[in-house]
This record gives C-alpha cells, sequence and structure tokens, in this order.
C-alpha cells in the first residue's frame, strides 16, 4: 500500500536525521549546493505540502500519474534554480540546525497520518497538476527516497531507505525509461543513483538522468 511506503519512507528519513549533532547537519548532502541540514529542511516542505493537498481534496480529473509528473522536472536540469538560495537562507534562520529536525519530526508523522486517513479514490492539486491520490503519494515516496539517498551521501553507515519505498522509486524510473527499460545488473540502490545522476552510469544511455 502506497500510504503504508510513504510512512516507511519519511521514517527512513527520520532514522538517518534523528541523532545527528548540530556538525553533521551541516556536512554536504548529495544536492549541490545544500548541506544536510538544507536538504532536510526541502524534505520538509515536501511533508507540508502533502498535508496542504491531501486536506484540499479536488474534483478535476487528473491529467499527470506517478510517472507522468517527473516530465517536468526532468534528468539533467539545473536542481531548483532560485529555490536553492531561498533554503539555504530560510534553513539559516532556524537558531541550530537541528531545529530543522524538530520541524521535521513534527511534520512528517502528521503527514503520513493525512496519507493513511486519506480518500484513495479522490484527486489532489499540487504544484500546477492534478493526479489520484495513489499516484500523488507515490510521487512523495520517490522525492523521499531520492533526497534519503542523498542525505546520506557523506555520512557512512546511515540506513538506507525503505524496501517497500525503493520499489516504487524504482518503479517511478522504469516507468520514465521507457519500452527500453532499465539494466538487469543494477541493483535496486544503484538504479536510483545511476538513474538520477547521482552516480555515473556504466552504461553508454543518452536517456539518464531520467529524472534530477
Amino acid at each position: 500500500m502506497v500510504a503504508a511506503a510513504l510512512e516507511a519512507a519519511y521514517a527512513g528519513v527520520t532514522a538517518v536525521v534523528a541523532g545527528l549533532s548540530d556538525r553533521d547537519l551541516l556536512l554536504p548532502s548529495g544536492c549541490r549546493g545544500w548541506t544536510v541540514a538544507d536538504l532536510l529542511l526541502h524534505v520538509t516542505g515536501d511533508a507540508q505540502r502533502a498535508l496542504v493537498a491531501l486536506h484540499t481534496p479536488a474534483v478535476a480529473p487528473p491529467d499527470v500519474d506517478f510517472v507522468s509528473y517527473w516530465r517536468a522536472f526532468p534528468g539533467g536540469s539545473e536542481e531548483l534554480g532560485p529555490n536553492v538560495q531561498w533554503i539555504r537562507r530560510s534553513a539559516a534562520a532556524f537558531q541550530r540546525p537541528s531545529g530543522i529536525v524538530g520541524l521535521w519530526t513534527d511534520t512528517a508523522p502528521a503527514a503520513a497520518h493525512a496519507a493513511r486517513t486519506a480518500e484513495f479514490a479522490g484527486f489532489v492539486g499540487t504544484q500546477g497538476h492534478m493526479l489520484a491520490v495513489p499516484d500523488f503519494l507515490a510521487t512523495l515516496v520517490t522525492e523521499a527516497v531520492i533526497h534519503h539517498l542523498d542525505l546520506v551521501a557523506e555520512l557512512p553507515g546511515a540506513p538506507d531507505p525503505a524496501a517497500e519505498a525503493v520499489r516504487i522509486a524504482v518503479a517511478t524510473l522504469a516507468g520514465l525509461a521507457g519500452p527500453a527499460g532499465l539494466p538487469a545488473h543494477w541493483s535496486p540502490l544503484e538504479t536510483l543513483r545511476k538513474g538520477t545522476g547521482r552516480e555515473q552510469p556504466d552504461v553508454p544511455d543518452s536517456r539518464f538522468p531520467l529524472l534530477g
């Protein structure tokens, strides 16, 4: 169930950041220009977006699903442009980086609860698109899993994202890959890292990265 996968994905992020010191939170993340704390604030924004969308049901039919939604965020594009600086300034406004952890641990369980209790036959609007609720939740899972891997870029020994959440993220990349599919020899985490450009693919294929 996709709601359970989102809860597991968010719990995985919490497991990474809950015990970090302020110094650790200022380590670089896998997103260029962002520290771990910066990236966590960005992921918190996704959880906040989930709360708004899930409590604002829509009636318009969906125009994208959990795969086609990502075609607005193609691989190889510059990450978020001005939002990079906005996140950095916003994160710097916290008295200590650990304050962002507190905001995350307050917000993520609420978003997971909203996902569990959502009307799965309904629709929601987000970022200029309409999605069926399960598809919307799947986009949140994919984002959380990929950014989980970004969070642990400089944190050896940190836990991997939950397997059920990884499966949804890999399914998203498989959909974006099209009929040619993904390299069969890639493990699920390799697929996520190489398919999104976090690691250099070991196959010559102009499709990669599939999303940024």
